[in-house]
């Protein structure tokens, strides 16, 4: 991602180089790869993105290279069962009764939305945690913490969708918990291009940092 000179500038500023990892350890590094479930991304579901879609291919680049360098992929999925009573502020004024019935319906463990499609590569030896809200890392969504440290993880890249909402709501967290966060530009996406970059700008200005799955690659020991 082309990032504004005056982002660079600040950002600069504050850290005295643009991106401050020349090397990943993969053995201590997670691609966190939050919601590319069925209800995110295939037509028909009422939380369709349809640009997720395209980085599938992305995606499973980045995971075969974390696997073959000795690094943990880590799938995120978004369960709502029970998400009228522990998420219920969200349900009942943030969206409609028949969005809210929908979103419960589709996200249930039990429903076709819950999977992943058939066209990502999870593989036996990924791991796999369910969240109930936005950041897998917010107090009580998930067990997400204590599965990076039980595996001795210190770097997270984040990839999956949206851009600005589950993705950036987790990686924000893994920051604030002292993870080196790196928010992977093309492995990532939003329902418009305006979001995903908008998200990146704000994250490259005061979170972390924003590669490319290539880039990612490169720097990968």
């Amino acid at each position: 991602m082309q990032f504004e000179p005056w982002i660079v500038e600040r950002v600069k500023a504050r850290q005295g180089v643009l991106h401050p990892y020349d090397t990943l350890d993969a053995a201590t590094t997670a691609f966190v790869v939050v919601d590319l479930q069925k209800y995110y991304t295939q037509p028909g579901f009422q939380g369709e993105c349809a640009p997720a879609r395209g980085i599938f291919d992305n995606v499973n680049k980045l995971a075969a290279a974390m696997r073959a360098r000795g690094g943990k992929v880590v799938w995120i999925k978004t369960n709502a069962d029970g998400a009228d009573q522990f998420w219920s502020h969200h349900h009942r004024h943030m969206l409609t009764p028949e969005r809210s019935a929908r979103r419960l319906l589709e996200l249930s463990a039990s429903h076709e939305g819950f999977e992943m499609p058939d066209t990502l590569d999870v593989q036996e030896n990924d791991l796999t945690v369910v969240k109930r809200c936005y950041s897998a890392l917010a107090p009580g969504a998930s067990e997400l913490d204590a599965v990076l440290k039980a595996h001795g993880i210190r770097t997270v890249l984040i990839g999956g969708t949206v851009t600005n909402v589950c993705c950036e709501s987790t990686a924000r967290d893994a920051m604030m918990l002292d993870y080196a966060t790196i928010m992977v530009d093309d492995a990532l996406a939003a329902v418009t291009p305006y979001e995903h970059e908008h998200s990146l700008n704000n994250w490259m200005l005061f979170f972390g940092d924003v590669l490319t799955v290539d880039e990612v690659a490169e720097r990968l020991r």
